[in-house]
Formats: structure tokens, sequence, C-alpha cells
């Protein structure tokens, strides 16, 4: 037996443009959003290690200060709990407060690298701001700044974070840009302007790396946004070429479609009797060719179908609250004809909810999966319908499985293909389309169905779609 699940969703971009000049071009909020989110969960680990910290300083004081560690008391739970603050109001402010001048993704991301800045001029200050590497994180808030904001945007916390380390040094060592004397004339010179000199050396590289740091990744983002915008401009031109191609393909099958019907209409008439007697001989071969339109008409219709659904896509507005109970009875009487003619008996065992979706679309996804079922089932045989409601996080999952041909492993992914035919279809029903399980397809994508499909080839096979969002009563749409 084999299974596949299926899941359309487009992949969000990484780098999506919000417009604006090069020099101004910065991250969508979608994306900013993404990664506040990112952040926070990074800064849930931050904060776990400053704890972890605190507890080795009491365990272990002695070899941190041979690491040149020297305060180690009651900052990092201070800081611990800052932070987590912090971040309890960034998630806040995403989740609960509306979108405003003032509560914008941007805004959230500057205040998380305003904040961490301070932070970590705190822990640099209490580790040693020339003896460990803790100043060296102050390069991932400018690399970071540089991918989310304008390079001026960048430069800003460039600037920024040149003061605070300026300011830990002064601070750390009493200094005013003043170096002694005697460091530079005084061959014995002590100790303490020995470290000041140090600390001016440490001051002058750092600050230089943090602007060099800032240019190069500053160039390198406006290079990738720039790529990034020919790629957009790319998708858009392909997405025209593509939009071009499917109305000429509904204008060409619309065409087929009108002098089809009129042969068929006047194949009728010969067989009717309506043009005069026929031999059993011409009737026999006018019977071919009607079934043949037949096949060729149903195709038109699906081509049809395919290319509005496409041209459709996800409309928001068009969705409401469906009962799908009732899609389902709907999509049983217009196959009854089907059903009847090879003796297969529908099965029904539905517990009803209300799902959100376009209801000609879920009607056409339904009627679509269960034709196929009767399709693929052998005469006489059955096809079952029932749904598992998940009340805990309000899903339902409808299947509908027949006791049919089957679907070999090999084919299954490839059967939402549009004209995808394998070869044990074919042998069985040589009149498909290959397009029924691509209207299939896009009616989920439109809808944000999953789809879930078990084949065990001789046996038969289950369509399960997954309804998100349900509810047992249409309440409000």
């Amino acid at each position: 037996m084999a299974t596949a699940d299926f899941s359309w969703n487009a992949p969000k971009q990484q780098f999506i443009l919000a417009g604006g000049k090069e020099s101004g071009q910065k991250l969508s909020d979608e994306i900013l959003i993404d990664n506040i989110r990112w952040f926070t969960i990074f800064r849930w680990a931050v904060i776990g290690a400053l704890i972890l910290f605190q507890i080795v300083a009491l365990i272990a004081s002695d070899a941190l200060t041979k690491l040149g560690i020297r305060n180690q008391q009651d900052w990092p739970l201070v800081l611990s709990v800052i932070l987590s603050a912090a971040n309890f109001a960034y998630i806040y402010a995403l989740d609960f407060c509306q979108p405003s001048k003032f509560n914008s993704p941007s805004i959230n991301i500057w205040v998380q690298i305003i904040v961490d800045l301070l932070c970590l001029s705190i822990v640099v200050h209490n580790v040693g701001s020339t003896t460990t590497p803790a100043p060296f994180f102050y390069i991932l808030h400018i690399a970071l700044a540089c991918i989310f904001f304008s390079a001026l945007e960048g430069l800003f916390v460039a600037i920024m974070v040149s003061a605070m380390y300026t300011i830990v040094l002064l601070i750390e060592n009493q200094m005013f840009f003043q170096v002694s004397q005697s460091i530079l004339i005084d061959p014995h010179f002590s100790n303490e302007s020995l470290q000041k000199g140090r600390a001016l050396v440490w001051m002058i590289a750092l600050n230089t790396l943090f602007f060099i740091v800032w240019y190069v990744v500053s160039r390198l983002t406006l290079v990738v946004r720039k790529h990034e915008q020919y790629l957009r401009d790319a998708y858009e031109q392909i997405n025209q070429a593509q939009i071009a191609k499917d109305q000429y393909a509904m204008l060409v099958t619309h065409q087929l479609k009108a002098p089809l019907d009129a042969i068929r209409s006047k194949i009728n008439l010969i067989k009717g009797g309506y043009c005069g007697q026929v031999s059993s001989e011409i009737e026999e071969v006018l019977t071919k060719i009607d079934r043949r339109g037949h096949s060729m008409s149903n195709l038109i219709l699906d081509v049809l179908k395919l290319e509005r659904l496409k041209t459709a896509g996800r409309n928001n507005d068009a969705m409401e609250y469906i009962d799908i109970s009732a899609t389902i009875y709907k999509c049983i009487d217009k196959l009854k004809p089907v059903t009847t003619a090879r003796n297969i008996e529908i099965k029904l065992s539905i517990q009803n909810f209300f799902a959100r979706g376009i209801p000609d679309q879920i009607e056409i996804l339904f009627e679509n999966i269960i034709a196929n079922a009767i399709t693929y089932s052998y005469d006489d045989a059955a096809v079952d319908i029932n749904s598992i409601v998940k009340l805990p996080d309000n899903s339902a999952i409808l299947t509908i499985s027949d006791h049919g041909i089957g679907i070999e492993a090999k084919d299954l992914p490839n059967i939402f293909n549009e004209y995808f035919y394998s070869p044990r279809a074919v042998m069985h029903n040589q009149s498909s389309s290959g397009i029924g399980l691509s209207l299939v397809k896009i009616a989920a994508v439109n809808n944000n169905l999953q789809l879930k499909v078990t084949s065990d080839p001789g046996l038969g096979t289950a369509f399960s779609v997954i309804f998100p969002n349900i509810r047992i009563s249409a309440g409000e749409s």
C-alpha cells in the first residue's frame, strides 16, 4: 500500500522587497514578521545561556576569573528578566495589537535591535571589553540591520554600535580620549597607562571593523536585492505570458466547442432518420463518431473548467462557510446516472460540518474525486464516503474510498499533474481526459486544502481531503 500527502501552498519568498529606490529597499512586512518570531525564539536561547552562566558563576567563579570575566554576580539574572519581558512585549505587540504607525514590524525589529545592543553592552562591560570576544557580537546586529533595512539605516546601527562600545571602554578605563604621556615618552610606563593604551587600540580597531562590516554587508545586500528585483520582474513576465497562454487556450477551446456541437447535432439528426434512411453500417460509423465527439466534448469542458479555475485563483471575497454534507449529496445526485449504469453503491457515513471555501470550487473538487472513484471501481462495487471531525483543532477529514483498480506506487506522486495517464488507468478507461485530478489540485490550492491519497493496486484508492478551521454550525460567514 502506498500513501502520498499533497500540499501545494506556495513557498514564501525569503527576500520580498517592499519597494522604493535601491538605497531604500527593505524587506516586506511578511518576511520581517517571520524573522521577529525567529528572533524571539533565539532570544529565549540567549536567556537560557545567561541563566546557565549565572549557575556556572556560582559554582566555578575562579575559573571564570582566570578567563578574564571579572564581574559575575547578579547582572545575568537582571538581563534575563529584561530580555524575557522584552520578548513578551514583542509578541504581544505583534499578535494582539492593531498595526499602526507606531506598531509595525519595522519598528518592532528596531526596538529589538536597540534593546539587544543595550543588553549586549552590559554583557561586554561585565565580561570584559578587551579580554573576551564578547564585543564581536556587535557585528551580528550590524549585519542584520543591513539585511533587513536600507544601507543608511544599517549605517545608523553601525554608528550606534560604535558609540556604545566606545562608551563601555571609556567607563571601564576612566579615560576621555586622553592617553597618559608616559606611554609615549617613558619606557617604564605604568600598568594603568598600558591598559589605557590597549583600550584605545581596541577602540580604534573594532570601530574600524564595525564600519568595514557595515560597508561590505550593505554592498552585498544591495547586490542581492538588485538580483532579487530582476527575478521578480522575470517572474512577472512569465506570469503574464502564462495568463496570455491560458486566455488563448480558452479562446481556442471555445472555437472548437461550437463546430463540434454542430457536428454532433447533425449526426443525431441523421441517426434519427430526419435526413433519410441510412444503412446499419453507416449508422454504426456515425455512432462511433458521436462517441468520439462526446469524449472530445467532455475534454473541452474539462479544459474550460481548468482554465477558469486557474484564472479564479484564491479569491478570499468569494469564500464562505459551506455545508459539506449538502455539497456531497449534490455531487452524488449529479453522478447518479453513472452509478446506476455501473450498479455502484455510494455508502455514506458523514458527520456534517461547515468548511470555509469557494462553493463552486469545493463542488468541483468533490465531484471529480467521486467521479474518479466511480470510474475506476469495478462494476457492482461500492464507494465509501466518511468524515472525521477533530474538535480540539477545529479540523476535519473527509475520505472517499473505492474498491477498484488502485494506483501503482510509482504513479502516485504524478496523479495530479495535468494530462497524466497511468498505464493501469488507460487500460481501464480509455476515454479519460487526464484533467479531472488537475481540477481537484487547483481547487485544493485555491481553497487552502491538503490532500492525502492511499492506494493499493487491485484493491482500491482512498482520497482524503483535510479541512482546517471548520465549524460544526454555520454561524457567521
